[in-house]
């Protein structure tokens, strides 16, 4: 059990990063499909600024990490430019620009990372060799029955997305930029007639969403890969934007959605390991999230109320 817990926040928290930039994006009324390219991105600058400074900080050097996690916000926020240009700018059709940007980041990412490894050593592979982040225990906590597993052997990524998970709900909900970003989702011609900039809370709010998708890539591809390769691309920025609607848009929420996702997918590969399957057998468990998600579509959709603007071409004209 203990395992399930440890495993399944370390999972949990990179997916709730990335749910939190989605919120933000849509908030803002900018539909975001895009978290899955945003986090490859964002992941492929990180790791590659990684194998860039690893020779001269050393392998295990856990700054390198720290780094690769800036590069990595400032990469996806970059990336996430695109959208909102295609979106708010040339006012394109916003689903589809999302789906575009996701399969423009996984053929661009491939494509970069081979060249990138044939400069420097010659070889033409499509991954980045990172390694793995330390893990800390937390006296005291880590003895507590039952639930003392989620304080134990944690990745260090955990408690700097814990920070921001902080941060963006108190920007959110207790700032004036939070409040403009909320009714530019609702209500964006109020924003507009009270003086805001509609667009540019927009574009600020995509690219945000870009760079916390950025960090919850480089953390997946620090944990559970140890590498940077086009398999960072396995549906993760889908299962964020899954826990984003069934927590209705709400950050607390949805981090309680993230959360069970991430004890859904650690646990059934447990059980997988205990009735003593073969490995093969395994990635059938670890399909319990994208299964869970089909069967909370069922019940919750219809409960659900995402913002009234979300998905609309902003109109100055239009009242």
């Amino acid at each position: 059990m203990e395992k399930v817990f440890i495993d399944g926040l370390s999972f949990a928290m990179p997916l709730l990063v990335m749910a939190i930039g989605a919120i933000y994006s849509e908030k803002s009324g900018i539909t975001n499909l895009a978290v899955e390219g945003f986090q490859g991105f964002g992941a492929f600058v990180g790791a590659l600024v990684a194998v860039i400074l690893m020779p001269t900080l050393g392998d295990g050097s856990q700054a390198v990490i720290y780094i690769a996690m800036v590069a990595a916000f400032i990469g996806g926020g970059l990336y996430a430019i695109l959208h909102a240009l295609l979106c708010i700018n040339f006012r394109a059709n916003q689903t589809i620009s999302g789906v575009v940007i996701n399969i423009l980041g996984t053929a661009l990412t491939a494509f970069l990372t081979s060249t990138a490894n044939k400069m420097m050593n010659g070889d033409s592979s499509n991954k980045f060799i990172l390694g793995v982040c330390d893990r800390f225990t937390i006296p005291g906590l880590s003895s507590i029955p039952v639930i003392g597993g989620f304080f134990k052997n944690m990745y260090a990524f955990e408690f700097i997305i814990a920070g921001i998970a902080v941060v963006a709900w108190y920007l959110m909900y207790k700032t004036r930029f939070g409040m403009h970003l909320r009714a530019c989702g609702e209500n964006p011609q109020a924003v507009d007639a009270a003086g805001g900039n509609v667009a540019r809370t927009r574009f600020l709010a995509v690219m945000l969403s870009g760079a916390l998708s950025g960090v919850g890539g480089i953390c997946f591809a620090y944990s559970i890969s140890a590498n940077f390769s086009p398999s960072i691309y396995m549906g993760y920025g889908y299962l964020a934007i899954s826990a984003m609607i069934f927590g209705n848009w709400n950050i607390l929420p949805t981090a309680a959605v993230c959360l069970f996702f991430g004890l859904a997918k650690s646990g059934g590969y447990q059980l997988c390991l205990h009735m003593g399957l073969p490995s093969n057998y395994s990635d059938i468990f670890m399909m319990l999230p994208y299964v869970l998600t089909l069967i909370l579509l069922v019940f919750f959709s219809k409960k659900n109320h995402p913002p009234k603007a979300a998905g609309e071409v902003y109109d100055k004209g239009k009242r």
